[in-house]
Protein backbone atom coordinates (compact mmCIF):
# COMPACT_ATOMS: atom_id res chain seq x y z
CA UNK A 1 0.00 0.00 0.00
CA UNK A 2 1.33 3.36 -1.05
CA UNK A 3 0.02 6.79 -0.75
CA UNK A 4 -1.33 6.77 -4.14
CA UNK A 5 -3.37 3.89 -3.78
CA UNK A 6 -5.05 5.54 -0.95
CA UNK A 7 -5.55 8.42 -3.08
CA UNK A 8 -6.99 6.08 -5.88
CA UNK A 9 -9.25 4.56 -3.74
CA UNK A 10 -10.77 7.79 -1.61
CA UNK A 11 -11.24 9.34 -5.52
CA UNK A 12 -13.50 6.49 -6.61
CA UNK A 13 -15.69 6.16 -3.23
CA UNK A 14 -15.43 10.06 -2.62
CA UNK A 15 -15.64 9.51 1.08
CA UNK A 16 -14.81 5.72 3.56
CA UNK A 17 -14.66 4.99 6.98
CA UNK A 18 -10.73 4.48 8.20
CA UNK A 19 -12.07 0.65 9.22
CA UNK A 20 -13.50 -0.07 5.33
CA UNK A 21 -9.93 1.69 3.84
CA UNK A 22 -7.76 -0.60 6.25
CA UNK A 23 -9.91 -3.58 4.99
CA UNK A 24 -9.58 -2.56 1.58
CA UNK A 25 -5.81 -2.69 1.44
CA UNK A 26 -5.72 -5.47 4.14
CA UNK A 27 -3.72 -2.77 6.78
CA UNK A 28 -3.82 -2.06 10.81
CA UNK A 29 -5.75 1.69 11.33
CA UNK A 30 -3.17 2.79 12.32
CA UNK A 31 -0.48 2.59 9.41
CA UNK A 32 -3.97 4.00 7.34
CA UNK A 33 -3.96 7.01 9.62
CA UNK A 34 -0.44 7.50 9.70
CA UNK A 35 -0.90 7.54 5.47
CA UNK A 36 -3.88 9.55 5.34
CA UNK A 37 -2.29 12.55 7.63
CA UNK A 38 0.01 12.80 4.42
CA UNK A 39 -3.35 13.94 2.65
CA UNK A 40 -4.88 15.70 5.43
CA UNK A 41 -1.76 17.80 5.32
CA UNK A 42 -1.82 18.39 1.52
CA UNK A 43 -5.25 19.64 2.20
CA UNK A 44 -6.68 16.70 -0.02
CA UNK A 45 -8.54 14.93 2.40
CA UNK A 46 -10.97 15.62 5.53
CA UNK A 47 -11.37 13.40 8.02
CA UNK A 48 -14.89 14.03 9.91
CA UNK A 49 -15.86 12.25 12.81
CA UNK A 50 -19.50 10.48 12.52
CA UNK A 51 -19.72 10.97 16.91
CA UNK A 52 -19.48 14.92 15.47
CA UNK A 53 -22.53 13.90 13.08
CA UNK A 54 -25.20 12.63 15.04
CA UNK A 55 -24.30 14.86 17.74
CA UNK A 56 -23.83 12.09 20.58
CA UNK A 57 -21.82 10.81 22.99
CA UNK A 58 -22.74 7.75 22.43
CA UNK A 59 -20.38 4.55 22.58
CA UNK A 60 -22.47 2.28 20.39
CA UNK A 61 -20.65 2.58 16.96
CA UNK A 62 -17.40 0.54 16.34
CA UNK A 63 -14.20 3.73 16.15
CA UNK A 64 -13.05 2.17 13.12
CA UNK A 65 -16.57 3.42 11.93
CA UNK A 66 -17.41 6.98 13.11
CA UNK A 67 -13.48 7.64 11.82
CA UNK A 68 -14.18 8.90 7.88
CA UNK A 69 -12.10 10.26 5.20
CA UNK A 70 -13.35 12.31 2.50
CA UNK A 71 -10.90 13.48 -0.80
CA UNK A 72 -11.44 16.91 -1.67
CA UNK A 73 -10.53 17.66 -5.55
CA UNK A 74 -9.36 21.07 -4.67
CA UNK A 75 -7.01 21.49 -1.68
CA UNK A 76 -8.70 22.61 1.23
CA UNK A 77 -12.18 22.42 -0.51
CA UNK A 78 -14.50 22.52 2.40
CA UNK A 79 -16.52 18.82 2.29
CA UNK A 80 -20.33 18.13 3.04
CA UNK A 81 -21.08 17.18 6.72
CA UNK A 82 -21.18 13.47 6.86
CA UNK A 83 -24.69 12.29 7.79
CA UNK A 84 -24.74 9.65 10.61
CA UNK A 85 -25.77 6.56 9.61
CA UNK A 86 -26.51 2.85 11.41
CA UNK A 87 -28.83 1.15 13.97
CA UNK A 88 -28.92 2.75 16.94
CA UNK A 89 -27.04 5.81 16.07
CA UNK A 90 -29.61 8.79 17.51
CA UNK A 91 -29.47 10.92 13.96
CA UNK A 92 -30.23 7.92 12.18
Amino acid sequence: MILSDIKGYLQAHGQATLKDIALHFDASPEAVRGMLEHWIRKGRVEKQLLNDACQSACTQCDPGDTEIYLWRDAPGQPGEPVRPYGPGCPGS
